[in-house]
């Protein structure tokens, strides 16, 4: 057999002339060059253009680079959704170093833990959470450099950095010379997903997806050329589900919104002529509770788009009535967010009443344009299931939207990605026409306003109060929350603290968003081996 192998392999090799490195960095030079006097950023009264975007995102990255960042640093950012997220997006990854967005809502020990196992070298603080980063801070061996940027609406607060963003920047240089990654599948995010068990799991994200996965929203919400889509979807989820980047392909307009507030969305809708923007279904569900007044803002049509939690189907037609066109899709942190979309078909399903319009909607879908695999199987085996719409099976995915891995974590790596497959957890059904539909979940996190809640780690904290015999915590359905933590306790003997008690201990011990709503008393059913049976609290949970 000939080892030259085929005629289209001779002398025809890549090089600098017919290939580049895939990554997200491509679309805000290209994009700065088209459009260089058209808004890139509105946040109050701050306005940025697209050149003056890449300028500072220039200037940011040589900043950072002086600062000793190189190849493989993390950069860790503590911020809202304001310009200088947006701008950490860019210049971060144009260093080589790899951004990490934290979720402000955690508690301090939980963003202490990922300062160090990410091994942050720089950590970008807005002046809102300077207690929260302070106090995260507190006992860390080798403390990050920090850069803290300030808002006039938080000018009475002490900073936690003796360097504050605006200064930073203006030691870097705006004609930095970066250039794009020699290897596509480097790092370019660092995310934290809480999973089922105590730590939270980092996730490793390359450029190559986030590039795809950034195209891939433009093509599944049809956005077409400079969409202003406003910013309710925090940018610390998933990286704002790529759309950061998103909006560099398409010279978007991203409208800053650093509270999410049914009076602020409307009348930034209004005032902006916003055309797209996302957000959990609770988001959606606090827009249909808002007062006519508000709801009477609302003169043209708004793409939302939403995930985090199957959007119940009364929710998606309540917000159709109001004018909002609803995308629905599903993902995970570990595939850069949405990568699933549930593909409108309306040459089948226009012509449906309203709440059959929605039911379909509430579906999560087939595979998006970027992603190569997707299919409901059998967990041991993975046998594809039937598409009866009734067999149960785990989610499966595979291909350029799927992450790296999990940092410093091959055991947990190699068993999610057993088989060839990434093993999402999900459990769903497959329909005849191959979308696919969440039935429950095999791991035990509660979706709660789109935030991943593992109930293992609220357990923890409750078998630590000392009145408390054993725990157990489920999900309970929310009208609000989409979920809610539901903790189920048995007292000592002795014990003879109230629901109230339990939830202020929570409330002492954990971040805010985590704390249960409803707590119920009484011996916890179990196996013969002693294992809970959590699908029987699951049931009284939804009694209650």
């Amino acid at each position: 057999m000939s080892t030259k192998g085929s005629i289209y392999d001779q002398n025809l090799d890549q090089n600098s002339a017919n290939f580049a490195s895939l990554s997200p960095l491509s679309f805000l030079s290209r994009t700065a060059d088209i459009y260089p006097d058209k808004p890139s950023v509105i946040h109050n009264d701050r306005v940025f253009t697209w050149a003056q975007t890449y300028s500072r995102c220039c200037q940011l990255a040589s900043a950072l680079c002086h600062a000793g960042i190189k190849q493989g640093d993390t950069v860790a950012v503590l911020a809202a959704n304001i310009p200088e997220m947006f701008e950490a997006h860019f210049a971060i990854p144009m260093t080589g170093g790899v951004i990490n967005a934290i979720n402000t809502r955690l508690d301090a020990t939980t963003v202490r833990f990922i300062l160090g196992h990410g091994e942050a070298s720089v950590f970008l603080v807005d002046n809102e959470f300077a207690e929260l980063a302070t106090e995260a801070l507190k006992g860390i061996k080798s403390p990050p450099l920090v850069i803290s940027i300030l808002d006039a609406c938080y000018s009475d607060i002490d900073p936690p950095g003796a360097t504050d963003y605006e200064s930073f920047l203006a030691s870097g240089d705006s004609e930095f010379n970066w250039k794009l990654p020699d290897d596509e599948w480097d790092a370019i995010a660092l995310s934290y997903t809480s999973g089922t068990t105590g730590d939270p799991k980092g996730v490793v994200t390359h450029h190559r997806g986030a590039y795809l996965n950034a195209v891939s929203m433009a093509l599944t919400w049809n956005m077409g050329e400079q969409p202003i889509y406003l910013w309710t979807l925090p940018m610390f989820h998933c990286n704002g589900w790529c759309f950061p980047w998103t909006l560099a392909v398409n010279g978007g307009v991203s409208v800053c919104l650093r509270h999410v507030r049914t009076e602020e969305i409307y009348t930034a809708i209004r005032d902006h002529q916003v055309s797209h923007f996302c957000g959990a279904p609770v988001v959606l569900n606090t827009l249909l509770g808002a007062d006519d007044e508000l709801k009477a803002m609302l003169d043209h049509k708004v793409q939302v788009m939403t995930a985090g939690a199957a959007p119940p189907a009364a929710v998606i037609e309540g917000m159709e009535k109001l004018g909002f066109d609803v995308t629905h899709v599903y993902g995970l942190t570990e595939t850069y967010g949405p990568c699933t979309t549930c593909q409108w078909r309306g040459d089948l399903w226009d012509a449906l009443p309203a709440d059959e319009r929605a039911a379909k909607k509430a579906r999560q879908g087939v595979r998006g344009h970027m992603l190569e695999g997707l299919m409901v199987a059998d967990a041991d085996s993975l046998i594809p299931v039937p598409r009866d719409g009734e067999t149960i099976g785990e989610i499966f995915m595979r291909g350029n939207l799927v992450m790296k891995g999990y940092l410093k974590n091959s055991a947990t790596t190699e068993k999610e990605f057993r088989g060839g497959w990434f093993h999402t957890g999900d459990l769903a059904v497959w329909h005849e026409d191959g979308y696919i539909q969440i039935k429950d979940r095999s791991k035990d996190v509660i979706i709660s306003g789109g935030e991943n809640i593992s109930s293992i780690e609220i357990e923890d904290i409750l078998y630590r109060h000392p009145d408390v015999l054993e725990a157990a915590v489920v999900a309970k359905s929310s009208d609000k929350w989409g979920e809610s933590p539901c903790a189920f306790i048995t007292l000592k003997n002795q014990g003879t603290c109230t629901s109230e008690d339990i939830i202020a201990y929570c409330k002492e011990n954990m971040a805010r968003f985590k704390v249960p709503k409803t707590v119920i008393f009484g011996p916890l059913p179990k196996t013969s081996t002693g294992k809970i049976q959590k699908f029987i609290l699951r049931e009284k949970a939804e009694l209650s």
